[in-house]
């Protein structure tokens, strides 16, 4: 029996508040999960995390089947003994990096398309070089480290994650390019499905089990995608894919009715601001992405919209730029984090120029703050039925 229990508290429009309970705690949704995918968020403690307001946490079953390897994991216990962290904790299935490894390595291409032309004038070299395969059976890839090489099947997929022990695990799936063509998104489409059918077969646990649709950016395969996973006895749906800028609401536009009602639904690796509002209004309810503290260790931290955050902008700001050497006000006036109670955005241009640990650490912990207070504000305005006025807000 799945240790998950799922239940409404309101909504607005298609827009839902809801509560998700665990074995590890209770989540109140719209959340936020920060990635630790290495059972760590990059610089952040695990009591920094709660006080900060974060809930829940994900996890990379890919990397942390090949470093420190899921055996060593059990002898804690599992992942909350692991890493300290006593809240609920979500992992992939490892099969994104089927995509960021291999046919997306190749072709230079990220989850985003905007994202693609970026990492492949920077990183042309690394992009096209492929270290992972996909057959019928899974995945096999090389591993970074030794050169081993391995296989993700659904069935060892769901084996590592029930070892490592997370609250919430996923099927193994595979993510098709943005300029992926109809045959092959068909055809990856259906490798997710087949793959969906043997998770299922192979999940021996309670926790809890989501699918992941997919179908790329094609109408009639999303939905296709989203009425089969939906069919299944899954414990919660999750959406995958790679989008183009503006493609992502249309193709929740397309699923979102297929979807039922008494189940969470999350959407992976999506983490802008505007993007977070469009999908909730659409009706999600939770959101991973690495961006907060991938952000903040190149020196970007978000901004409120009545401190100067805008789409324009995308509520952030390069705290290195040298206008900010002697700025004596905080990272955000408006903010309640503790770094903008005590730093200055002098201090913190100071700590990035001088390659000071310290910096990366503040801006990290400001960025997830402002996440999960973003989250709690859409919550409340849904519980409310002001979320268009906080919309307006933030998205004029």
């Amino acid at each position: 029996m799945c240790n998950l229990k799922f239940s409404i508290d309101a909504s607005h429009g298609n827009a839902r508040a809801a509560r998700i309970v665990l074995p590890h705690g209770l989540v109140e949704t719209p959340a936020f999960l920060p990635v630790a995918t290495k059972a760590t968020v990059k610089s952040i403690s695990p009591e920094e995390l709660e006080e900060i307001g974060v809930q829940v946490l994900i996890a990379n079953t890919y990397h942390l089947h090949l470093k420190p390897g899921e055996e060593l994991v059990v002898g804690h216990g599992g992942l909350h003994g692991f890493m300290g962290w006593k809240k609920p904790i979500a992992t992939d299935s490892g099969g994104f990096q089927a995509f960021s490894l291999g046919l997306g390595a190749k072709l230079g291409e990220g989850k985003f398309e905007y994202d693609s032309a970026l990492q492949s004038r920077k990183n042309s070299k690394k992009l096209l070089k492929r270290s992972a395969f996909i057959t019928g059976e899974g995945i096999r890839f090389k591993s970074p480290y030794d050169g081993k090489e391995h296989l993700f099947t659904p069935e060892k997929s769901i084996e590592i994650q029930e070892k490592l022990g997370a609250d919430i695990i996923l099927a193994l799936d595979e993510c098709s390019p943005p300029s992926a063509g109809y045959e092959y998104t068909k055809e990856s489409m259906k490798l997710t499905h087949k793959w969906a059918v043997q998770s299922l077969k192979a999940h021996t646990t309670s926790q809890a089990l989501y699918g992941i649709i997919q179908g790329g950016l094609f109408e009639d395969l999303r939905k296709q995608s989203a009425e089969f996973i939906s069919f299944l006895d899954f414990d919660g749906i999750a959406i995958g894919g790679s989008f183009g800028k503006d493609e992502m609401s249309l193709s929740l536009d397309w699923v979102m009715p297929l979807l039922p009602e008494n189940k969470p639904r999350h959407l992976l690796g999506v983490g802008g601001v505007s993007d977070i509002f469009e999908s909730v209004k659409r009706g999600m309810d939770t959101f991973d992405c690495v961006g907060p503290t991938r952000m903040a260790r190149i020196g970007y931290a978000y901004l409120l919209p009545q401190s100067g955050g805008s789409q324009k902008n995308k509520f952030k700001f390069r705290i290195t730029n040298q206008a900010f050497e002697r700025d004596l006000s905080p990272i955000d006036k408006n903010c309640r984090c503790s770094v903008c109670q005590s730093f200055s955005r002098a201090y913190i241009y100071h700590l990035f120029k001088n390659k000071e640990m310290l910096g990366l650490r503040l801006v990290s912990y400001h960025n997830l703050f402002f996440f999960s207070s973003l989250m709690q504000s859409i919550r409340r305005s849904i519980l409310d039925k002001k979320l268009e006025k906080l919309y307006s807000k933030w998205l004029g």
